[in-house]
């Protein structure tokens, strides 16, 4: 699987061993950055994932923060991705079963890299189950974000 992989200042040490594992699990890894602990922007790097996944280029996208909750808010502006924080495995797979969920979100001060690796595994293992109820819902979240805001109905 082709797999993007960013982070800003908090995650990186985080991010540089889960690279190693994806590789070491025979994945293609685009590594976005930041290579460094020097405070860094976020939204910078959620940006380089969330456009990696919206055009196609990778199958899947991991982003790390101190927390994931301002990637998580950052990945999810870009069009076609749907990204959450996962800590935990239940959320890191059914995101993607029921919701197609196509960015793992980490919060490299919240979790351990074990659980980092299974979470990843996790989510990497999962597809999407194409069922008509998450189909429909889906939709409706599609239907959302093509929406020019504010809505004329509200």
């Amino acid at each position: 699987m082709r797999i993007v992989i960013g982070s800003d200042h908090a995650g990186v040490q985080l991010k540089t061993t889960l690279v190693d594992s994806l590789r070491a699990g025979g994945h293609e890894v685009i590594d976005v950055g930041t290579d460094s602990d020097h405070a860094v922007d976020y939204p910078d790097y959620a940006e380089s994932v969330a456009m990696a996944v919206h055009s196609g280029e990778v199958d899947r996208g991991v982003m790390i923060c101190g927390s994931g909750v301002g990637a998580n808010v950052a990945v999810n502006k870009v069009p076609g991705v749907r990204g959450s924080v996962c800590h935990d495995t239940y959320s890191a797979h059914q995101g993607v079963e029921h919701d197609d969920m196509n960015v793992l979100v980490l919060g490299a001060r919240i979790i351990g890299v074990e659980l980092a690796r299974e979470l990843l595994e996790v989510f990497l293992g999962a597809r999407y189950s194409g069922d008509d109820r998450h189909n429909r819902r889906l939709e409706k979240v599609h239907r959302l974000e093509s929406r020019s805001w504010p809505p004329s109905e509200l």
